[in-house]
């Protein structure tokens, strides 16, 4: 899995200095066409090849369709596929297509598309999401079946991720390792017409566009027949960007300057369902922590109503589990949830043998319960560590703040003397957890060093060993909790992604899903 997200923040200092008037209708863009800034977390795409690339950005998601799509709440939609038949065994899924599709150079969308389509993954960075697929069948012109050397459920969620566009298979073989910078052809209701890595890229309407996905309100050409899709980095000059009419919508927000802008008249918002978790990973092999009653008072010191209030400002939700509150495998018992109990965490402390000094921290064996905590440089996570600093402290457990930056922080993360890791992640599916929790990942992204016999047989069982998707849920949902009750991690908060959009211009619809309702935005009447 090499797909990960995570989220950023900034000041709100230089936000202030962009308040003031919009300006007159004349300064904006052409009525057809916005202009939009990515969420940072899509920023650095270097091409867009859905097949060999590693990171993409919605342009991609507006550029090509997939055979699914998934929802906001984790629900699965047909697309270019009609339907999808699973048999029993796991071992066949048949997909009966769309008739009347074209690629934006003409050429025809069917089975031949398919069957070429899905051995292109071999040798990329890509293969795993189609590595259970054995071969593909064509039954007839619009119909495939796809043979799978092992049942492998999440099948679904790999084909509706934005690397499962599908491209033309004439415009691919013709661009070779060149395709995706000056050339993406696909099915989807945009066709690229520029791109600056790093900087900016411009598409058009499709206007031959007649199979909308089932996410959307407009089921034809966009409203919106010219986007410019910019990269800005820092947050601050992208506000700006927005107050004197460079843009027209801001696709990702800091809660830093939610406030401000809920007070601009000509400002409206949608906040995005959550998309991850952040967390506190606790090395289990360091220090105190390999004593489960440290690691449990640890969790229980960690007071996510005030992280929630204070940092974010409420946008988002607390966060009691590792997984993202709408799956079903986030689903466990209430009672191994993780929750904020200061009383309890300073009598798992007095039990393990630390006690309170004098000055009210602990120690045992004349040793103080002194600890690393690393962040990400970026303001929300910052002030979280801060908060949890204190949170600690009151349980009497002393926590050293170190961050770093945006560079920097994956290669520090992974140091072995690491001890506790505030670790944001971007991902809505439960095999996140064998990404952060897998012994074979203790040299890698394992921040926990969690190696534990029966977390492994619960773990091998979620990942390979199920046959149907609500099979994998259960199997996943006993990994979940499994981890929940050993303690490996402390979850804090569930972000939000929050989109603003100058209303003057554009109007959005209310529930908004990125990429599919940008063909819903239209020109404010």
């Amino acid at each position: 899995m090499n797909r990960r997200g995570f989220l950023a923040s900034a000041s709100i200092i230089s936000f202030g200095i962009a308040i003031g008037m919009l300006p007159p209708a004349a300064a904006w863009a052409t009525e057809s066409e916005a202009v939009i800034v990515l969420s940072r977390q899509e920023s650095g795409a270097a091409n867009y090849d859905p097949i060999r690339a590693v990171t993409l950005n919605i342009a991609a998601g507006l550029i090509y369709d997939r055979l699914v799509e998934q929802a906001a709440d984790q629900s699965y939609h047909p697309h270019l596929a009609e339907s999808w038949v699973v048999s029993p065994d796991g071992m066949s899924w048949t997909f009966k297509l769309r008739q009347g599709v074209t690629f934006t150079d003409g050429e025809p969308f069917n089975a031949a598309t398919i069957a070429w389509w899905i051995p292109k993954f071999k040798g990329s960075e890509n293969e795993y999401m189609v590595d259970a697929i054995e071969r593909v069948e064509i039954v007839d012109d619009h119909t495939v079946r796809f043979v799978l050397k092992r049942p492998e459920p999440n099948l679904i969620f790999n084909l509706a991720m934005t690397n499962m566009g599908i491209p033309s298979p004439k415009a691919y073989e013709a661009g070779g390792q060149d395709y995706g910078v000056i050339e993406a052809v696909g099915t989807g209701p945009y066709k690229l017409e520029s791109f600056v890595v790093g900087q900016e890229t411009i598409l058009v309407s499709n206007e031959d566009y007649a199979w909308g996905s089932a996410l959307t309100e407009n089921q034809g050409a966009p409203h919106l027949k010219r986007l410019t899709l910019r990269e800005i980095s820092d947050a601050s000059t992208a506000f700006l960007e927005l107050k004197t009419g460079g843009v027209d919508m801001l696709l990702d927000v800091p809660t830093d300057f939610l406030p401000q802008l809920k007070s601009e008249a000509d400002i409206d918002l949608r906040e995005l369902p959550g998309y991850g978790v952040t967390f506190v990973a606790i090395n289990t092999q360091a220090g105190p922590f390999t004593d489960i009653r440290v690691r449990q008072a640890t969790a229980l010191a960690i007071d996510q109503s005030a992280i929630l209030k204070s940092v974010y400002g409420d946008v988002g939700k607390e966060a009691h589990q590792l997984l993202v509150s709408a799956l079903g495998e986030a689903k466990v018992d209430p009672a191994s949830e993780i929750r904020h109990d200061p009383a309890k965490a300073a009598s798992l402390l007095d039990e393990a043998g630390w006690l309170r000094g004098g000055d009210g921290l602990r120690s045992k064996d004349g040793k103080p319960l002194k600890v690393k905590l690393w962040a990400r440089a970026d303001t929300e996570y910052k002030r979280t560590a801060e908060i949890i600093q204190a949170q600690l402290k009151a349980v009497g457990l002393v926590a050293e703040i170190t961050v770093f930056d945006a560079g920097t922080y994956r290669d520090q993360f992974r140091k072995p003397e690491r001890e506790l890791v505030l670790q944001p992640y971007s991902w809505t599916n439960a095999d996140i957890l064998d990404w952060f929790f897998s012994a074979k990942r203790l040299d890698s992204w394992n921040l926990s060093m969690w190696n534990d016999p029966k977390s492994e047989e619960l773990r091998e069982l979620a990942m390979y060993g199920s046959k149907s998707w609500d099979e994998r849920v259960a199997n996943f949902r006993n990994f979940h909790s499994h981890l929940l009750a050993n303690f490996v991690a402390a979850p804090v908060h569930e972000p939000a992604q929050t989109m603003v959009f100058n209303k003057t211009r554009l109007a959005a619809p209310q529930a908004f899903q990125a990429p599919y309702s940008i063909v819903d935005i239209a020109v404010a009447e």
